[in-house]
């Protein structure tokens, strides 16, 4: 399997309920604040760009651009090299969202924007350095991504994308607020393991032996499902 399957495989359509499992609603509020720009006051608008999109409307990526902007240049930053590489990630988000939408219809356009930037930035760092080991922060994050999905073919995997992302979201739901923000902010977000610390109170130490037990949990519940 490509060491670049598990950070792809969450869909926008099912990354709010990953973050936030509906069953869990005391971790809603601390966890959005980690992940993702807190929308509950602004949805309204985000339904408006849309319909500009669809509209054909270039006053819509302006807007994207000044709400969002921030948020995918840190996600870009946290996997790219450079200012400018982050720079022209974020720019290249902006033409695959007019191209994406229509047809796409978000229903929660910050991950829509998020997992566009975050699919771009690893392209092109793959593409830059190709994928030589050892060389940085993102090398070490999809090796231990790997660590956690058994090995199998593309096509088989492909066929069962579905199916992983259903088994990875029970379980994030499964665990407590904090620890899935752990998670979340290190293999979703490619932060590094002292930035998810400082995110969530907790010491770089115990960040990492969070981060190590529960990937050996997710890999005995992955082998439990059959994957």
């Amino acid at each position: 399997m490509s060491i670049s399957a598990f950070p792809n495989i969450y869909d926008e359509s099912e990354f709010f309920e990953i973050i936030i499992p509906q069953n869990d609603k005391d971790a809603q509020k601390e966890e959005l604040k980690m992940s993702a720009p807190d929308i509950s006051s602004k949805a309204a608008e985000d339904n408006d760009i849309i319909r500009r999109f669809f509209e054909r409307d270039e006053s819509a990526l302006s807007d994207v651009n000044r709400k969002y902007g921030s948020y995918c240049s840190t996600i870009a930053r946290n996997i790219l090299e450079n200012e400018q590489s982050v720079e022209e990630c974020v720019n290249d988000t902006l033409m695959r969202l007019w191209e994406s939408i229509p047809p796409a219809k978000p229903s929660y356009l910050p991950a829509f924007v998020g997992k566009i930037v975050r699919n771009i930035a690893l392209n092109n760092i793959r593409h830059e350095t190709a994928l030589k080991r050892g060389g940085g922060e993102i090398d070490i994050i999809l090796d231990e991504a790997e660590e956690m999905i058994s090995s199998g073919d593309s096509v088989e995997l492909t066929a069962q994308r579905h199916e992983i992302m259903a088994a990875v979201n029970d379980w994030l739901g499964t665990i407590p607020a904090k620890k899935r923000a752990v998670f979340v902010l290190r293999y979703w977000h490619c932060k590094s393991v002292s930035e998810v610390a400082q995110c969530v109170g907790m010491s770089q130490t115990n960040v990492e032996n969070v981060l190590k037990r529960e990937r050996k949990k997710l890999v005995e519940y992955m082998k439990q499902r059959g994957f």
